[in-house]
């Protein structure tokens, strides 16, 4: 059973898969994936991919899963790290960057399926942009 946390900071175990271009990265227990072109470039997205889905859920009012392991299981060419984040930071750090974004519907769609969000859990600020309907604003 997964236990919530209410520390702000956490560290979650990751794995890194070679592949022909750097390394796929999966973080199991919050099933997302990210990619890097090399090792620490890998860590550096796998953390910026927790820290966005983590304001993410912070957000629309969801808890932040603490880890289930700190072993996952693997394959043998697989490498297991542990990657840690400070949401608060990562909030702070950033917030200029994510007040505003627009994306085009096709892009919110394929944000949506990223992070397995139906459709109609969509935050309620968000709407068509007047100046072209094919674009989403948020807020």
């Amino acid at each position: 059973m997964v236990k919530e946390t209410t520390s702000m900071k956490n560290v979650y175990p990751t794995i890194l898969t070679p592949v022909d271009m750097g390394y796929v990265v999966s973080i199991p227990d919050l099933h997302i994936n990210t990619e890097g072109t090399d090792l620490a470039n890998a860590i550096e997205m796998a953390r910026d991919a927790i820290g966005l889905w983590g304001i993410c859920e912070e957000d629309v009012g969801r808890s932040i899963p603490s880890p289930a392991t700190f072993n996952p299981i693997c394959k043998n060419n697989e490498i297991v790290t542990l990657v840690d984040i400070d949401l608060n930071d990562y909030r702070r750090a950033r917030a200029g960057n994510i007040n505003r974004i627009q994306l085009t519907t096709d892009e919110v769609v394929q944000v949506l399926d990223a992070f397995k969000i139906p459709i109609n859990e969509l935050h309620s600020e968000c709407a068509y942009s007047e100046e072209d309907p094919q674009k989403w604003e948020g807020g």
